[in-house]
């Protein structure tokens, strides 16, 4: 099993989730410093290694509460709402000075499912996120708790760090926890529990595994964790559990200690391209003319000079089949506008985008990234 455990080296953008049970003290009520520094400049070796880092943190009800003096325990909804409006500064605050004394500058990002489930959101968070990364800053995601329109759980980050790793086709996600992995029976009934290093595949014996247990701060258990590997690993996303409950937690990691990681067989790319080019069901078509179908085969995003004319009724996001000038298909992918900016657009050079729709949109009709040709 060991040969199987891949290398944290070897990943070039990483996701990390951190819980509220590691981040705040829950006697005190504040942050731990100390460890947050050193999980800082873990992230800052990481960085300096022209690798991408994002958070997705915890903690802005855990820390809110405290200031707006809520006794601990179930809170009700618009309780909750409003220590995540408070804590949600308190954090953003953390982190930012946080980072910046490791060199690093900090975004905030605030998301709710819906931002990673709703198509045109989903285009927004990740162009959003993805020119953070561009301009080399770190994303600090956390959910926006203030607006919930559900019950509000603590810490329960674990599927929303899986959709962003997704969104942005990280290859490895880290859950850091207040545990060194899954273990085949819970560690805190039974002595003799072992860990277990790799998981392959999430099987019914796995998931069967995930118990329940949270702390007082963090209400989610290995079940959550287990459900984002689930959907980490179906987009080509590697995912390790590890321990947090130490200084350097990323570093640990880099040195074997104890985790589980879930493999995944596929890559983001691929995971993706099969995604878009398979999965989804085209809502029109684009036709592009000859220069634009070489473009393509270049590894050149589509651009609105290239198109000859769309068809279909099709929103921003929506899969379209691309055809060249004699009609046959030559991939598929998501396009940048809606039917009617698009149509308004064929033919015209990208700098003029603005001039025409009077706001300044994609330079791209389908950027490469959102397009699958025949035979990738």
């Amino acid at each position: 099993m060991a040969a199987l455990m891949p290398k944290l080296a070897s990943f070039r953008r990483i996701v990390v989730k951190v819980g509220s049970s590691l981040l705040v003290d829950a006697q005190a009520g504040r942050v731990k410093e100390a460890w947050l520094s050193s999980l800082a400049a873990d992230i800052a070796k990481l960085h300096g290694e022209k690798r991408d880092v994002l958070v997705v943190s915890s903690g802005a009800i855990a820390l809110g509460r405290n200031v707006l003096k809520l006794p601990m325990g179930a809170l009700k909804l618009e309780e909750s709402q409003a220590a995540a409006a408070v804590g949600q500064i308190v954090l953003a605050r953390i982190w930012t000075e946080t980072l910046a004394a490791k060199g690093l500058t900090a975004g905030q990002v605030l998301l709710t499912l819906g931002d990673t489930e709703e198509r045109r959101r989903y285009l927004n968070a990740r162009s959003t996120i993805a020119k953070l990364l561009e301009l080399r800053a770190v994303p600090v995601i956390n959910e926006n708790d203030t607006v919930a329109t559900s019950e509000i759980r603590y810490g329960d980050n674990d599927r929303l760090a899986a959709r962003v790793a997704t969104m942005l086709s990280a290859d490895l996600l880290v859950l850091l926890s207040d545990v060194d992995g899954l273990y085949d029976t819970p560690p805190h009934e039974n002595p003799k529990a072992k860990l277990i290093p790799v998981v392959q595949r999430v099987t019914a014996e796995i998931e069967a595994m995930a118990g329940m247990a949270g702390s007082g701060l963090s209400r989610g258990g290995m079940r959550t964790k287990i459900e984002a590997a689930k959907i980490a690993t179906a987009a080509g996303t590697h995912m390790v559990i590890a321990s947090g409950r130490t200084l350097h937690p990323l570093r640990a990691i880099a040195d074997g200690g104890p985790s589980t990681w879930f493999l995944t067989p596929a890559n983001p790319v691929t995971a993706r391209k099969k995604w878009i080019g398979g999965s989804l069901e085209p809502k029109g078509a684009i036709h592009i003319d000859a220069g634009a179908v070489a473009a393509l085969r270049r590894g050149k995003s589509l651009l609105p000079a290239g198109v000859v004319r769309v068809e279909g009724a099709f929103a921003r996001g929506d899969a379209l089949v691309i055809r060249g000038p004699d009609g046959g298909e030559v991939g598929r992918g998501l396009v940048a506008y809606d039917r009617d900016d698009a149509e308004r657009l064929i033919g015209q050079n990208s700098e003029r985008i603005e001039a025409i729709l009077g706001y300044r949109g994609r330079s791209e009709m389908v950027h490469r990234d959102d397009l699958v040709l025949g035979g990738e």
